[in-house]
């Protein structure tokens, strides 16, 4: 998330995260706390796997719940100083994390979710590939000066690209890949209604647009941010295959640096998707009372020949976008089951006997005649199914009934 930037946390809440200037003292505080949490989150997977072997063959299950964690915590910092000198905060936090994320992995296991669909197991955190990430609750750090005090005395100067609207709740210190400081905050919120403006939308995503709209104002063409930057990515990965080190050597200073401007770009690709995807749901939600967008789940292209072009277009982050901003606007957001939607005629619901392919891009209908844009007739067809189509069976206006904007 950039700085500055708020996104949908939870309903009523949401986060609003900004880049810290680190200095080099505050540096060695946190990553002298994240060693500390670290070890704890260690000794968690460390005790899971142990009473997961012991209930293999036992006849009265032992559990390995919070509580649980909390007495090992307790009394691992009865008997090293070392955790002692650290906050008690980020590290009972810490084991918050793991008891959430073991009780999302059981809860999986236990519906019996496919491998590749489940939560697995909490994993140990190694040092050289697990990135810092510190949780403080609202006793564990304050604001004071426009600074971001943090419990074990460390000192944040927090770059405000924007105002908190309340009191945060919590905060999350991390760094990214990049070696960049942020802090997430996160922030009760209410909802900031907008004029109502008696219109509705239908959303169909597509990869040739984005988005295709009953509305061809607000149709989102493909911003194709990471085929611009592709010459610039091939030549970074040029020159990390000629300086890649052999198996088991560091890599050299060429190396390094090829890699971080290599990351540094995606970064950037990533930013600019991010963007293009919350102005483009900003306008819809600004213009549309209603929107009915297709439950469109785009992770099967990740196997097919438009792999790239589809990531490219993020249309998971763009709906993601879309859900929050309705939600944070009060506006209906109506999510439609993409079956058959191409095959259906959103002017007298007939379906086509054979799916079309994908190099047919005019919807022809065979019982009522109509012609119209393949897309265009899906986004239609979304209107229908959600409910949200003003004019009756009859082609009579129900009273009241949201008008549809001109395609």
């Amino acid at each position: 998330m950039t700085a500055g930037q708020a996104a949908g946390e939870d309903a009523g809440h949401a986060r609003y995260t900004y880049r810290l200037r680190v200095s080099s003292t505050a540096l060695a505080g946190l990553n002298a706390e994240w060693a500390r949490c670290r070890w704890i989150w260690n000794e968690c997977v460390a005790m899971s796997r142990k009473v997961h072997h012991l209930n293999k063959d036992a006849t009265k299950e032992t559990t390995c719940g919070p509580a649980q964690l909390d007495k090992m915590l307790t009394e691992a910092r009865a008997t090293m100083a070392w955790l002692r000198e650290g906050s008690s905060v980020s590290q009972q936090q810490a084991i918050r994390d793991f008891a959430k994320s073991r009780a999302k992995a059981l809860k999986d296991i236990k519906a019996r979710l496919p491998q590749q669909r489940r939560a697995g197991m909490p994993r140990a955190k190694r040092k050289r590939d697990a990135l810092p990430s510190l949780n403080y609750t609202r006793r564990g750090f304050r604001l004071k000066n426009g600074r971001l005090h943090v419990a074990g005395g460390i000192e944040l100067t927090v770059v405000w690209s924007r105002n908190l609207p309340a009191d945060p709740t919590s905060v999350r210190v991390y760094q990214d890949s990049l070696g960049h400081w942020y802090a997430s905050f996160v922030v009760a919120t209410g909802v900031q209604p907008l004029p109502q403006t008696g219109a509705v939308l239908g959303v169909d995503w597509g990869v040739e647009q984005t988005a295709t709209t009953t509305s061809s104002a607000h149709d989102l063409p493909h911003a194709e941010h990471g085929k611009k930057a592709q010459a610039k990515l091939s030549r970074y990965d040029r020159m990390m295959a000629r300086r890649k080190p052999k198996k088991g050597q560091p890599g050299s200073k060429g190396y390094r640096e090829a890699k971080k401007h290599r990351a540094k770009t995606y970064a950037k690709i990533a930013r600019q998707r991010q963007d293009t995807g919350r102005k483009w749901a900003k306008k819809v939600a600004r213009d549309h009372d209603a929107v009915a967008v297709e439950n469109f789940k785009p992770k099967f292209l990740a196997k097919s020949t438009m792999a790239r072009k589809a990531a490219d277009a993020a249309i998971g982050a763009t709906k993601t976008a879309l859900i929050e901003m309705g939600r944070k606007h009060g506006r209906d957001i109506r999510l439609v089951n993409p079956a058959h939607t191409t095959m259906d005629c959103a002017s007298c619901g007939a379906r086509t006997k054979h799916a079309l392919p994908l190099s047919e891009r005019t919807y022809t209908c065979t019982a009522c005649g109509a012609v119209s844009p393949r897309d265009k007739n899906s986004a239609r067809v979304m209107l229908v199914r959600a409910g949200l189509n003003p004019a009756g069976a009859e082609g009579v206006r129900p009273p009241g009934a949201l008008l549809p904007e001109a395609a």
